[in-house]
């Protein structure tokens, strides 16, 4: 898909009359960035480059909708055909076991969860994924939305990625979100106990014709149910996880309350921070040093 994405740009530049240099400057980019595109080599294309193109080279959103299909090829192939379905998707039924859905991430969420994993080849991939994820976000806000249903497991609400800054900004986003009536968020608490879908997460997508297809995926897997019977056994199984899961007002409470305790230990200096600013200030205030357990000790009086 790269490889067509920059023959067509080769072919639209040519047709234009275009040097590369002068479509560089055109999309205020350099030459030889122009040169990888066409070449397919390199760093893929951005979302915002793919714009610059079309506009530059006239190509009416040809560029532009040929883009997703270019960045999908940064994804294990067990994943390209549910993004497939979730674009096309008028209802996502999802339960998270470990982390905050895709759709749902911030920037610097996303950034923490998709920086490890075995299929992730290094920093040029990492910023190729990050860019189709955000992208992917976007449909959220388009008159064509999902109806979006998340149950998360407390687990993702507990477990610091990124640190308590980032879990601080990522749980106030789903706040908000679950403030849309086309989102409702739930919070399947650790005292339910074991259940149908322990170890992975699940998601259930309802199609335009009716029909749904389910997704399961672990760390390194994932795998799409398309058997009819198949996917009636995982919507039960979501049926009794949302269930089982906190009433949507419950689970908000759960959430902010998961905030205020991120909030608090982003503000907490750490034990050697305290010590260092307590040390200082003893000094300051008369020569007085802190030793072992936190003990004062005088400080010697200078001799005459």
């Amino acid at each position: 898909m790269a490889a067509l994405f920059g023959a067509r740009v080769r072919r639209l530049r040519t047709a234009a009359g275009l040097t590369q240099a002068e479509l560089g400057a055109r999309t205020h980019v350099v030459s030889t960035r122009i040169t990888q595109i066409e070449r397919a080599s390199g760093a893929k294309p951005t979302l915002e480059l793919a714009r610059a193109l079309d506009a530059a080279l006239g190509a009416d959103d040809l560029l532009v909708e040929l883009w997703p299909y270019v960045y999908r090829e940064a994804f294990p192939d067990w994943s390209r055909k549910f993004m497939e379905y979730a674009e096309r998707a008028v209802a996502i039924h999802e339960y998270a076991a470990h982390v905050v859905p895709g759709l749902l991430q911030t920037r610097d969420y996303a950034r923490a969860v998709l920086s490890v994993g075995l299929t992730l080849s290094g920093d040029e991939q990492l910023e190729e994924r990050l860019a189709v994820r955000m992208t992917r976000q976007e449909r959220l806000a388009s008159p064509d939305r999902p109806d979006l249903w998340v149950v998360l497991d407390e687990a993702v609400l507990r477990r610091p990625i990124g640190g308590c800054g980032v879990m601080q900004a990522q749980l106030e986003l789903l706040l908000y979100v679950a403030a849309d009536h086309d989102v409702t968020v739930q919070v399947l608490p650790f005292d339910q106990g074991e259940h149908d879908a322990m170890g992975g997460s699940l998601t259930v997508l309802t199609l335009p014709d009716g029909s749904e297809v389910a997704y399961t995926e672990g760390a390194h897997y994932g795998q799409l149910i398309e058997d009819p019977a198949e996917v009636k056994r995982f919507t039960v199984t979501y049926d009794r996880l949302r269930a089982n899961a906190l009433p949507p007002l419950m689970s908000l409470d759960m959430i902010r309350s998961a905030m205020e305790g991120y909030n608090r230990g982003a503000r907490v200096p750490s034990r050697s921070e305290r010590r260092r600013v307590a040390q200082e200030q003893l000094q300051q205030s008369g020569g007085r040093q802190l030793r072992g357990g936190g003990r004062r000790v005088p400080g010697r009086r200078p001799r005459p």
